[in-house]
C-alpha cells in the first residue's frame, strides 16, 4: 500500500550484457551516447546509462555466469532478446543508429517506417541487438482506434 504522502516510486531497468571486451564495449556504448558510472565497476563489469532509468550492465563472460550457469550463445547467430530503445524524434533515431554504425556496430534489420512509428537497430560488436525507435503516441492511439473491430 502506498503512503499518501509518498513520492511515486519510478522503476529502473538494468540491462545485463555478457561483452568479451569490456574495454571495446564500454568505449562502443559511450559513442553511441551512454555515459558510464564508474561507482559499478571493476576490472569485470562497467555500468552504462541511457537515462536516470535505464541502464546496461556490461559484463565479461565470467563475471556474467557468476549468475546464471546457462551457456551464452553466440549472440551474432542467435537471438533472444531485442532490446528497445526510443528516442526524441525521427532525426534522433538516424542519429543514434548511425553512432552506432560509425563506432563498430552493425545494422541486422531493416528500417521501418509505419507513419506513426519509425524504427533502426543496430547490434554491438557482441551482436546484441538495440532497436532505436521513436513513436508519435497520439498517432499511434488514433491508428489503433481505427483498426479495432466495430461493437
Amino acid at each position: 500500500m502506498m503512503m499518501a504522502n509518498a513520492a511515486p516510486f519510478s522503476k529502473m531497468i538494468f540491462v545485463n550484457l555478457p561483452v568479451t571486451d569490456l574495454k571495446a564495449s564500454t568505449a562502443f556504448y559511450e559513442a553511441v551516447g551512454a555515459t558510464r558510472n564508474d561507482d559499478f565497476a571493476d576490472d569485470s563489469a562497467q555500468m552504462i546509462s541511457f537515462s536516470d532509468t535505464i541502464h546496461a550492465m556490461l559484463l565479461t563472460h565470467e563475471r556474467f555466469n557468476s549468475f546464471t550457469s546457462r551457456t551464452i550463445p553466440d549472440a551474432h547467430a542467435t537471438a533472444q532478446v531485442m532490446l528497445a530503445l526510443s528516442e526524441a524524434s525521427r532525426e534522433d533515431v538516424s542519429v543514434t543508429v548511425e553512432k552506432a554504425l560509425a563506432a563498430g556496430g552493425t545494422e541486422p534489420n531493416p528500417a521501418q517506417d509505419h507513419g506513426f512509428m519509425v524504427s533502426r537497430s543496430f547490434a554491438d560488436p557482441d551482436g546484441h541487438i538495440w532497436e532505436v525507435l521513436w513513436m508519435d503516441m497520439e498517432a499511434a492511439m488514433a491508428t489503433r482506434t481505427e483498426d479495432a473491430p466495430a461493437a
